[in-house]
């Protein structure tokens, strides 16, 4: 693992349960700013059975970006946290969100 990689599951295991962040916010708070690809790409690595919350991050849209059964996984994991979504599939980040 590089710097990059640890900088990055340390930020996302900082974010709060019941609380998101988007790839985006991960990369600036890690010190990676314009990065967000590569914190997907990091969260999309990470070993099975590892304690890093990557449930906790979503795009800046407040949406899940994974597809069809990771994002359902995803939608269920933030809803046992507490994190509601909207009718149309959105957090809203301003209630949910690591800088609300």
């Amino acid at each position: 693992m590089n710097s990059d990689w640890l900088a990055i599951c340390a930020t996302v295991e900082a974010i709060p349960r019941g609380r998101v962040a988007s790839y985006g916010q991960v990369a600036e708070l890690a010190g990676l700013p314009g990065r967000a690809r590569l914190v997907g790409r990091v969260l999309s690595h990470l070993p099975p059975g590892s304690e890093v919350p990557w449930q906790r991050v979503v795009n800046a849209r407040g949406e899940i970006s994974l597809p069809d059964d990771a994002g359902a996984r995803q939608r269920r994991l933030l809803e046992r946290e507490g994190v509601s979504f909207s009718a149309s599939g959105k957090i809203d980040m301003r209630r949910f969100g690591v800088l609300a």
